[in-house]
């Protein structure tokens, strides 16, 4: 079977005075980064854009473009058999198991149409 392109948005809420919630220490910023690039180098050969975090969000509608706030905080492009096996990738990940992340969210890359 061949391989499909999935992408891989990582999702997150940052913490805000008073809601319980505090950034992480330098100690576990550390510990996270490394399981991170763990995480990344076992699946160095199906990752085809490593990607990377995501920064400040301008939204263009047809009225022309504005700063907008989201939960995407970087994304990873990579290859696996099915979406099912793509999910399952991420069972553990750092993001959430370290890190406050929400969650990952994975979707195929589709073909463009007419291609």
């Amino acid at each position: 079977m061949a391989k499909q392109r999935f992408l891989a948005v990582y999702i997150g809420t940052p913490p805000e005075p008073g809601d319980g919630r505090d950034m992480p220490d330098q100690a576990t910023i550390g510990r996270g980064m490394a399981a991170w690039q763990a995480w990344m180098e076992k699946h160095a050969d199906i990752i085809t854009d490593a990607g990377g975090p995501l920064g400040k969000t301008k939204r263009i509608g047809p009225e022309g473009g504005s700063d907008a706030s989201n939960k995407l905080t970087g994304y990873v492009i990579f290859e696996a058999e099915s979406h099912e096996a793509a999910a399952a990738l991420f069972d553990g990940h750092p993001h959430f198991s370290i890190f406050p992340g929400d969650g990952v969210e994975v979707m195929p890359v589709m073909p463009m149409p007419g291609s």
